[in-house]
């Protein structure tokens, strides 16, 4: 590991690596040939990037193929159901054309719910007819906004439910450089009080571009608009971009002018494993940017064969906190892409929570979870519950809405029958009726303008 001096006095060249180039890994060597064509067949489908701080200052080749961060970033071979491996396999090996190889990785991509949640059809909100494909607007504080420059990220999730963005299907991506939209839509909303930058990575982009959209809000200044959020990988995956990057210390000085500014400033950080949070660059990185009274806020999905043991989570919230970062989500994998290879049951999750949380001291229990971001909004699930029913007793699973698209489902629970092998709300019941949970029957006629103002 470098150390401080040489870190902070020798640049730090950047380099990716996506399907194309892989085979230039330096340890790429430490894989089989049937493994390193699993990364083609399950990257032709799901994208596929890497850049040189992953692959030597996170991944242990030692422990590869186990290692967490190879998992989390290199794709795996379970990522595709065996027939749709094939198919793609069999493409490759018989050397099929660019054309027809890219028709079949669409044709499977369509099949896994590229867009969950409603985010295309609930989401985008329209106004005088014309849908704003570079906005989501599902609570009424929040706004998404997916900056053109930002449609992309510094590695890519193996997990990450925005893989549509990524694959080069120009019709299931969002985003826009219209700014001036953004302001006019929260001046125009004016339950809106915060604006999520998202992606992709808003923090791929160079400062100058990040510029041009915050000068905008800061001159224009909705006074309804009370914070900025920054959705980012960048800390996990490059914190050299808040060190060495050339325009670093620009970055810098636009987050300590937006905290001035009288405009709170969170970056929602994404770190999935402890190991993301042990090398030098991060902790550097991590102080800078709390240097600006930037608020760093944590969160992840829990991931089978990456985190998914109380341990990892309650070893990745004391290093969180010790770093002066607020552990805020743990969170379900969505309903989209490889969920079958990363998703827990729902149960088995609560237990990886809880057996975490009781583990950690009070600072550390900022953090919620395990929540679904599903259609009707983030559905936390509280517990396993033991409800006596006359002369026995029945079973239970005890959720509640943290968000939702009607304000009023918030922080009320609800019960489901004890299902121990679900992995998502679509699989759950109701525990005491048989009439649908009580915000199922809206889903027929949910709009953007009811979903906002019931």
């Amino acid at each position: 590991m470098r150390t401080n001096e040489e870190m902070n006095n020798r640049f730090i060249a950047y380099r990716s690596y996506s399907l194309n180039n892989f085979a230039c890994i330096p340890q790429i060597n430490a894989l089989t040939a049937e493994q390193q064509f699993d990364i083609k067949v399950i990257g032709t489908v799901f994208p596929f990037k890497v850049n040189n701080y992953v692959v030597n200052e996170l991944i242990n080749w030692g422990n590869v193929p186990d290692d967490p961060i190879f998992r989390l970033t290199f794709p795996q071979k379970g990522m595709l159901a065996e027939q749709d491996y094939a198919e793609i396999a069999g493409a490759l090996n018989r050397n099929a054309s660019k054309e027809e190889i890219k028709e079949i990785a669409n044709r499977i991509r369509l099949r896994l719910n590229p867009h969950p949640a409603g985010q295309m059809e609930l989401n985008v909100p329209e106004v005088n007819g014309v849908r704003l494909r570079g906005i989501q607007h599902k609570y009424p504080q929040t706004v998404l906004f997916f900056p053109g420059q930002g449609q992309t990220c510094h590695a890519y999730c193996t997990f990450c439910f925005r893989w549509p963005q990524f694959v080069g299907m120009d019709d299931m991506k969002f985003a826009t450089r219209d700014v001036e939209m953004l302001t006019n839509y929260i001046q125009n909303n004016k339950e809106v009080t915060d604006v999520l930058f998202t992606g992709g990575d808003p923090l791929i982009m160079s400062t100058a571009n990040l510029h041009a959209y915050m000068d905008h809000l800061l001159l224009t200044k909705p006074e309804n608009l009370q914070t900025i959020r920054l959705g980012t990988k960048a800390l996990g995956y490059w914190p050299y971009r808040f060190i060495l990057d050339k325009d670093a210390d620009d970055l810098l000085r636009l987050f300590e002018r937006i905290v001035k500014s009288g405009i709170n400033l969170s970056i929602m950080a994404h770190f999935t494993h402890p190991a993301e949070l042990e090398t030098r660059a991060v902790k550097e990185a991590i102080s800078r940017v709390r240097n600006t009274g930037t608020q760093i806020r944590t969160q992840s999905p829990v991931l089978r064969n990456i985190n998914d043991d109380p341990g990892v989570w309650a070893d990745m919230w004391r290093k969180q906190v010790n770093l002066n970062c607020i552990p805020y989500y743990m969170f379900i994998p969505r309903d989209t892409g490889a969920q079958g290879y990363f998703a827990v049951p729902l149960v088995q999750a609560w237990n990886i929570f809880r057996k975490a949380y009781r583990q950690v001291s009070g600072i550390c229990r900022t953090v919620r979870g395990p929540s679904m971001s599903c259609t009707w909004g983030k559905i936390q699930l509280l517990g396993v519950s033991e409800i006596p029913m006359g002369t026995f007793t029945k079973k239970v699973m005890t959720l509640r809405f943290l968000q939702a698209r009607n304000p009023d489902w918030v922080a009320r629970p609800f019960f489901a029958e004890y299902d121990e092998k679900a992995i998502w709300i679509d699989d759950l019941r109701p525990a005491f009726t048989d009439e649908g949970f009580f915000f199922e029957e809206t889903k027929a006629k949910l709009s953007f303008e009811n979903q906002l103002r019931k």
